[in-house]
């Protein structure tokens, strides 16, 4: 009897050693795709280093940054509504759309009743492009709360219908010249694209300022854990007494305010807007969140590795420019980044669950006494309270 709990217990110790080993495997692995980011980005950083002089150049990294940066400020917001679960299709379509509205309210109101044609100022131009992106993410957040569309065809619908309204405001033409007129008193708007605070472009500092807001936000209020809680459980959270419908609104509606932030800034830069400004840049945005370790499942993803991801696409693109890539191979090879981006995220998925398993089985070995094992015959061979003693002793 001694020699079969001798070996039951070896069993034991030998199947907590396999889980615990199994689990430690699993960790590290699970570090290196929590990391894949950050790997790629330096990756990039050092092979773009070697085929060119001028790619870390100093001047060439705020240039590829203040490119980022446009393209982050759209995936902070999508990040948003990815955590909680939706997508956001019409990001693209609001920037062109708020760089129309920028030149239109740049070109000036003409007031028929007074005969007069009234030149906003900057800041009222800006705050105008935000309030309508705001209206696109409003619109978008009641088509899925209110008439539960699904998130993809909802905003599917609204890329559509924020293009249109570029082209119905626009007549389908550029507005050239946005550097504004003295005479008018509108002049300062290339400032927001071309201008620099500390040497830096405006545009990094807004994504700065962003990404720190978020973060924070995220992190350290209500809203930021009602947010994953929705994305990881939307029925269970709603349960509980989380307002879930709101804080679908809201992500929304910040997103399309950060859409239409990025449209302010390149109608800035380039001093002219053009409703098709924006075109596919949904797509780089859910690039970048995927890239920075998110979930299109909801509930997983934070600002940092939004960021990094942002920057894996915006240096890439930059690199592939500055070897004279054709733009054929540029939009093949972001495609195949995507695919491999979302394959990483799902074997990152699946080696949580294995990890967890494997953790799970480390402390279960570890809490359960040799004698119970099966195969000892404690249980079997106990007629009597006796022959229990007996056996135990």
């Amino acid at each position: 009897m001694s020699d079969t709990l001798t070996t039951d217990h070896a069993s034991v110790v030998e199947q907590r050693r396999n889980a615990a080993a199994e689990a430690r495997r699993l960790r590290t692995l699970n570090s290196f795709f929590e990391l894949r980011a950050f790997i790629a980005l330096a990756v990039l950083i050092v092979v773009f280093s070697l085929l060119s002089d001028s790619f870390l150049t100093l001047d060439n990294v705020i240039t590829m940054t203040k490119h980022v940066a446009i393209n982050a400020l759209l995936a902070i917001g999508m990040l948003l509504v990815i955590l909680k679960g939706g997508i956001d299709l019409s990001v693209g379509s609001t920037v062109g759309l708020s760089g129309v509205v920028a030149g239109e309210a740049l070109q000036g109101f003409h007031l028929s009743i007074f005969d007069v044609v009234a030149y906003p100022p900057v800041w009222v131009v800006v705050v105008l492009c935000l309030t309508v992106g705001a209206l696109v993410g409003t619109l978008n957040g009641i088509l899925v709360t209110r008439l539960n569309v699904a998130p993809f065809i909802a905003t599917l619908g609204m890329l559509y219908v924020a293009r249109g309204a570029a082209l119905l405001i626009s007549g389908g033409t550029t507005y050239p010249d946005l550097a504004g007129d003295r005479a008018n008193h509108n002049t300062g708007f290339s400032w927001i694209g071309g201008g620099r605070i500390l040497g830096l472009p405006v545009a990094i500092w807004m994504m700065a300022v962003l990404a720190a807001l978020v973060f924070v936000l995220l992190r350290s209020t209500a809203f930021g854990r009602w947010l994953y809680a929705t994305g990881g459980n939307e029925r269970a959270t709603e349960l509980t007494g989380v307002p879930v419908k709101r804080v679908k609104m809201i992500v929304y509606i910040i997103s399309g305010a950060c859409a239409a932030l990025s449209g302010v800034i390149i109608a800035s830069e380039l001093t002219s807007a053009a409703p098709q400004a924006g075109d596919s840049f949904e797509l780089n945005a859910i690039a970048a969140v995927v890239i920075g370790g998110a979930a299109l499942s909801g509930g997983r993803g934070n600002v940092r590795g939004t960021l990094v991801g942002a920057f894996v696409i915006g240096f890439l693109a930059d690199g592939l420019v500055i070897l004279g890539v054709s733009t054929f191979w540029q939009t093949f090879i972001k495609g195949a980044v995507i695919i491999v981006a979302v394959i990483l995220d799902q074997s990152q998925q699946r080696f949580q669950r294995r990890g967890a398993a494997a953790s799970a089985v480390a402390v279960a070995t570890a809490a359960e006494p040799p004698g119970d094992t099966p195969g000892t015959d404690a249980p079997s061979n106990t007629g009597t309270p006796q022959a229990s003693s007996r056996v135990s002793r």
